[in-house]
């Protein structure tokens, strides 16, 4: 696939096998204990020895410490951090600088405003990604399941490297990448079966659909 597609909030050997077996570019460890996805340092590395040289790594957090994303990066040795919080852009240079390792910043989206806000990070983040916001009452910057209005990604210049999160699934994958043009998919819940199951099924099926939607796009075109 020339599509990247991150399955996030892995927590089993075996889904971590599924995930790449089927094509996934990026496999991705979340590390917040409010998250259903959470997982310790040391499992997800031991997760990730299957996945390595595959698929990406990417260790999953939200306003982390320097303790914990020292044990983070030593237990895992991830390809590439993603920050889910109000990172600042000087603390992205500051954790680039320390650990060597490219940067993916989550930004949440509802309005065209939202997009300002990455502008000081262009050039700093090596890669973006939008999720929509999250709904009233949620302690989780993203896995929630929503979406946002994707036709607002025509908004952001095209030389911004990204991928798109947020309640994707098998049913709307289409739908979405022929709005956005997105060259990186990111989901988790859409192949859930409960929050932080992986159900194995939905994944062949998102997988299935995803190889439907890029010949589609192959000859309509992204974005259009």
């Amino acid at each position: 696939m020339t599509l990247d597609i991150k399955i996030c909030g892995l927590k089993t050997g075996e889904a971590v096998d599924k995930a790449v077996s089927l094509g996934a570019s990026h496999v991705g460890f979340i590390f917040f204990p409010k998250s259903p996805r959470n997982i310790e340092p040391s499992d997800a590395g031991r997760l990730a020895d299957c996945a390595r040289g595959r698929a990406k790594i990417v260790a999953v957090t939200v306003n982390a410490d320097n303790d914990l994303l020292d044990e983070i990066v030593d237990q895992l040795a991830p390809d590439i951090l993603q920050l889910h919080g109000s990172e600042s852009p000087e603390r992205v240079l500051n954790l680039k600088a320390v650990y060597g390792l490219p940067v993916m910043k989550a930004f949440s989206v509802r309005e065209a405003d939202d997009f300002k806000k990455i502008e000081p990070y262009i050039g700093i983040a090596d890669r973006f990604l939008f999720d929509a916001k999250p709904p009233a009452g949620s302690d989780l910057p993203g896995g929630n399941g929503v979406t946002f209005d994707w036709t607002l990604m025509h908004l952001l210049d095209g030389g911004v490297d990204y991928m798109l999160s947020g309640g994707l699934n098998k049913d709307n994958l289409a739908e979405a990448i022929r709005l956005t043009g997105a060259p990186g998919i990111d989901l988790s819940s859409g192949v859930e079966s409960a929050p932080g199951v992986k159900d194995l099924g939905l994944m062949e099926a998102f997988f299935e659909a995803a190889r439907k939607a890029e010949c589609e796009t192959a000859v309509g075109g992204r974005g259009k």
